[in-house]
């Protein structure tokens, strides 16, 4: 298991040790800033790559990966603080065909589709992921949430 926490500072590439299948592949402690949002596709096709994984599969797990991460840098941002907070991703294979993606944070609010207007410009990350996602859920934890999602080929 690989860990990687960034600061304010621009996030710098992780180094990635992917297992086979199993738990947990990877994991990545994420600033809960913006710019996490390219280093997790980073991580997500790296990772993904290194399991000889399809190249449609790891498109869509990087872009689900990115959607859920961008929501906890949205939603579960530390408000009026010196610190952002973090969020952890995590992908695993639970079976040879099927990678599960969750990103962990310390917020309590589940998420919640939006029905977004045709002209607004954010609001279709969840359509996004339940349209790519085999399933995906929400788990409450002792403090916070992991929303996840299952991918297969």
């Amino acid at each position: 298991m690989t860990s990687v926490t960034t600061g304010r500072s621009a996030p710098t590439a992780p180094q990635l040790h992917a297992h086979g299948t199993g738990y947990p592949g990877y994991d990545v402690s994420l600033a809960l800033l913006p710019e996490s949002a390219a280093m997790t596709r980073r991580a997500t096709r790296t990772t993904m790559r290194c399991w000889g994984l399809p190249e449609d599969l790891t498109a869509d797990a990087e872009l689900v990966a990115c959607e859920l991460v961008t929501n906890a840098v949205r939603h579960a941002r530390l408000r009026n603080a010196r610190e952002p907070g973090h969020c952890r991703m995590s992908l695993e294979r639970p079976a040879p065909d099927a990678v599960l993606i969750g990103v962990s944070d310390r917020s309590v609010i589940r998420p919640a589709k939006c029905a977004p207007d045709e002209n607004d410009t954010g609001g279709r990350g969840l359509m996004l992921v339940e349209s790519l996602a085999a399933d995906w859920g929400v788990i409450r934890r002792p403090v916070g949430k992991t929303v996840w999602a299952l991918l297969k080929t």
